[in-house]
Parts: structure tokens; C-alpha cells; sequence
């Protein structure tokens, strides 16, 4: 299924047309978006889904412009920090034998095409495409074998990034300059894991202003989504509706020659396979 945040309602996309989730199913299903990430409902969007392909109903066509931020308030936004060798490598740093984790505050998830806004007087804003993986029930000591099992869908996202903050001595403020509002642009869809035909294979692409930046597979992960999971499970508990930024791949501002960063009026544009593509412009302010 491809499930989206359609103006603030949780809908099902079916070949570009939209199903309410609360009207088809008469009120018994909330229009709360983070309904998408509850795995216990799939089954019976599957159901709507399917009755209102077999029965040719007359949805309204989307307009992207509706889309929003398809899982809007997660209680945890986890991010990878070294997860593809690219990075690593231009990162100057050594190859990590188990995840190296930071967080995002929630407030900083915004939408698909929502403004990124930058503040005055931080010229190193930097952009980082990933894919995003999103829980779908609560869970805890998760085993490789059955992580895939509390998957709820994947998005794409953009790790905006304060460098000069995030580097800034005596202290470095990974997560503090990761956490601005807009800084967590997500979306424009959720894909549930069985559409992809290979789910550990899923290609990530991203652009500013036109310039393909990056270009990466999840099957070049360090660790895949299933290690992610279960190691990130022995911590603490899981959510339904959390964010795991599974990392970003090489190709980042700061490490190019001359070094990249967003400006007021650069377009942030970050592609994932079948969910679709965000374009974040953004704003000094």
C-alpha cells in the first residue's frame, strides 16, 4: 500500500486518486495520520482499499500540494550517523563495527514540500538525503529475523544539518543542529515493505538545485534495516509511528570541493523508490 497525510487526513493512494480512511470507513477508522503507522489497521486499509478498487468508486485525484508529513508525531526520531562507506570515507572517519546513533527532535519533522527555514546568521546548512524507516507497533528485543515484521512503511527524508553547529567546539551539537524546525522534512508517502520487490534493495536519490548530489541502494547499508532494529531494540522500546533515519549516503555539502550549502531559494529535492520524490524550498528566516 501506498499510504499519505492528505491534508491533515490519513488516506490510501491507489493509482493517484485518494481514499479517505475515516469516510470509507464510516468513522470506525480515525482520520489521524499516525493511524498509518499502526500495523494492527493495514489489514483493514487493505480491505477499504480493496472494495473501493473492486467497486470503482469515484475518489477525487490528489493534488500534492495536500501532502503532508505521512507519520507527523513520532515520540522518538532516531538517526544513523555512519551507515554507507561513502560517507564514511568522506567523513574521514573509520569504518563503525556497530551503529553510531543521535537523535532529532520530533518538532523538527515538517513535509514533502514545506519550507526548510534556515536561521539568519548560520551559513553551513547542509542537507543529507536517507530513507526512513517507520515502526508500526511497540516493541522491544526485536530479533534480525522478525525486524522486518514491526515495519510499518519507508519514506524518504532530509536530514538538514547545521554543520556549524553540529562541529562547534568545546561541545559537538550533532543533535542540537539536527533539530531545528523544518529541519526534518519527511514524506511525500509511506510505502508498506511487501510493495518493494526487494525491500533490503531500495534506491535513495538527491538533488539541489538540479544537481544530483546523491545516489545510494539500501543494499549498500553498513547495517541493514533488520541489525538497525534489533539492535536499537535492546536500548529501548520501539513505537508505533517512530522514525529511524537509516543514515545518509556520500555526497554531502560539506565534504565537496567547493563545499555546497543551502541558501535562501535553493531547492531540496530527495527520491525514493516507489514513494516518491519531496521538493523543500528553502528560507532564510
Amino acid at each position: 500500500m501506498k499510504l499519505a497525510n492528505v491534508a491533515g487526513r490519513a488516506s490510501v493512494l491507489i493509482e493517484g486518486r485518494v481514499l479517505d480512511v475515516e469516510q470509507a470507513s464510516a468513522g470506525q477508522l480515525s482520520s489521524d495520520p499516525m493511524t498509518l503507522a499502526d500495523l494492527d489497521v493495514h489489514p483493514e486499509l487493505r480491505r477499504l482499499a480493496a472494495n473501493a478498487d473492486a467497486e470503482s468508486l469515484p475518489l477525487p485525484l490528489l493534488d500534492q500540494k495536500d501532502l503532508q508529513a505521512p507519520v507527523p508525531r513520532p515520540s522518538k526520531v532516531i538517526a544513523l550517523a555512519l551507515n554507507y562507506a561513502s560517507h564514511v570515507i568522506e567523513s574521514k572517519k573509520t569504518m563503525p563495527e556497530e551503529p553510531h546513533v543521535m537523535v532529532k527532535f520530533p518538532t523538527s519533522i515538517c513535509g514533502p514540500f514545506d519550507t526548510i527555514v534556515a536561521p539568519h546568521g548560520r551559513p553551513m546548512i547542509d542537507f543529507e538525503a536517507e530513507i526512513v524507516v517507520v515502526i508500526g507497533r511497540t516493541c522491544k528485543a526485536v530479533s534480525e529475523d522478525h525486524a522486518w515484521d514491526v515495519v510499518a512503511g519507508i519514506m524518504a527524508g532530509n536530514d538538514i544539518s547545521d554543520r556549524g553547529e553540529q562541529f562547534r567546539p568545546p561541545i559537538k551539537q550533532f543533535s542540537m543542529a539536527k533539530s531545528y524546525d523544518t529541519f526534518g522534512p519527511t514524506g511525500p508517502s509511506l510505502v508498506t515493505p511487501d510493495e518493494f520487490p526487494d525491500r533490503d534493495d531500495i534506491g535513495l536519490d538527491g538533488w539541489v538545485d538540479g544537481l544530483h548530489t546523491q545516489t545510494a541502494r539500501s543494499s549498500d547499508f553498513i547495517f541493514s534495516v533488520a541489525r538497525q532494529i534489533a539492535w536499537l531494540s535492546r536500548f529501548c522500546t520501539l513505537n508505533a509511528g517512530d522514525h529511524i533515519w537509516t543514515g545518509t549516503t556520500g555526497g554531502v555539502g560539506e565534504s565537496r570541493t567547493p563545499e555546497l550549502w543551502l541558501k535562501d531559494g535553493s531547492i531540496v529535492e530527495t527520491e525514493v523508490d516507489l514513494v516518491g520524490r519531496m521538493r523543500n524550498p528553502v528560507k532564510v528566516g
